[in-house]
């Protein structure tokens, strides 16, 4: 998906990138140093000046759009285009850049790692640093080796692959996508289309969507699915499984006591916004939430160390 095109000097097709302009007031001073470290958390590469790039996805657009936000809240002004190089810079050298920050990162962790730093915020920068590795750095494989095989657990699971499913997402994509993050590949990165019969570009999957990779089978939703042939055994997921299969598929096969408040929260997200990136950022706080309920039941169904009463 991400191939390399100098398209200005072969006359290729152009890929389109993300730039956000900004102007940052004197004061206060903690700002211009917080803006600075949220470019880099998302990967934005500078440009020249106060213009920094990502390429055009739908994820980056919502990493750009919320920085924007906070700059204005904080007094400065910033703008967000969409465009072409056509003269200059050139493709393939914006993704030469960005090749070159993901490398200096995978090194520095693949360092730490080697000199016995600690394992589970390795792993964490890991992660970051793959949602932010745009272009297939070199340096990925050396990293993952040194913090010890990357993060997930799920040894031959996928690493850092664009995830496609529809637009438009509610339950069964919603919880879908937390599953993907959380559980299989923790540097997913998600794309959503209106045609449910998209075709996979190289480096995506698909999921939710017609003969995609991962969808419904037979009477499961794409959420058992993808418990099921990623072999995640864990009962609190199933239980989440149950609970998006009568939601997603209208049914009462499982009557799950927390199905109608999961519905109920889900609804109201999609009504709150129509951004898919957003829904699923806020369906993870659910489903986070949720999580940490279902595993802290005891057997009898009462939940361990919870307090009682009003």
């Amino acid at each position: 998906m991400n191939d390399s095109i100098d398209a200005n000097a072969q006359g290729g097709p152009h890929r389109r990138w993300l730039f956000l302009v900004h102007q940052i007031p004197p004061k206060p001073d903690y700002l211009r140093v917080k803006v600075r470290r949220r470019l880099q958390r998302i990967g934005a590469v500078l440009l020249k000046n106060s213009v920094y790039v990502l390429p055009d996805q739908d994820d980056t657009r919502e990493d750009f759009e919320w920085l924007l936000r906070e700059i204005v809240a904080d007094g400065g002004e910033a703008t967000i285009c969409s465009a072409t190089l056509l003269a200059g810079a050139t493709d393939a050298e914006l993704e030469a850049a960005f090749r070159g920050t993901s490398d200096a990162e995978y090194g520095e962790i693949a360092g730490e790692a080697e000199r016995s730093g600690s394992p589970d915020r390795l792993r964490r920068r890991l992660e970051a640093a793959m949602r932010n590795d745009f272009f297939h750095a070199s340096g990925r494989a050396a990293a993952e080796r040194a913090v010890g095989g990357g993060s997930s657990g799920q040894g031959d699971g996928p690493r850092g692959a664009t995830w496609v499913t529809r637009a438009n997402v509610f339950v069964d994509r919603m919880a879908s996508a937390w599953l993907i993050r959380r559980f299989i590949d923790p540097a997913a990165r998600f794309r959503f289309v209106a045609d449910a019969e998209c075709r996979a570009e190289p480096g995506e999957l698909r999921f939710d969507t017609f003969e995609g990779e991962y969808t419904h089978e037979g009477d499961r939703c794409t959420f058992e699915t993808l418990l099921a042939r990623f072999s995640l055994g864990d009962p609190a997921l199933a239980a989440i499984g149950e609970i998006v299969h009568d939601i997603d598929l209208k049914e009462e096969r499982f009557a799950r006591k927390e199905t109608a408040g999961v519905e109920s929260v889900v609804r109201g997200i999609a009504l709150g916004t129509s951004n898919d990136s957003e829904r699923v950022e806020r369906g993870r706080l659910v489903f986070d939430g949720l999580y940490a309920r279902l595993r802290s039941e005891g057997p009898g169904g009462a939940e361990a160390g919870a307090p009682s009463g009003g």
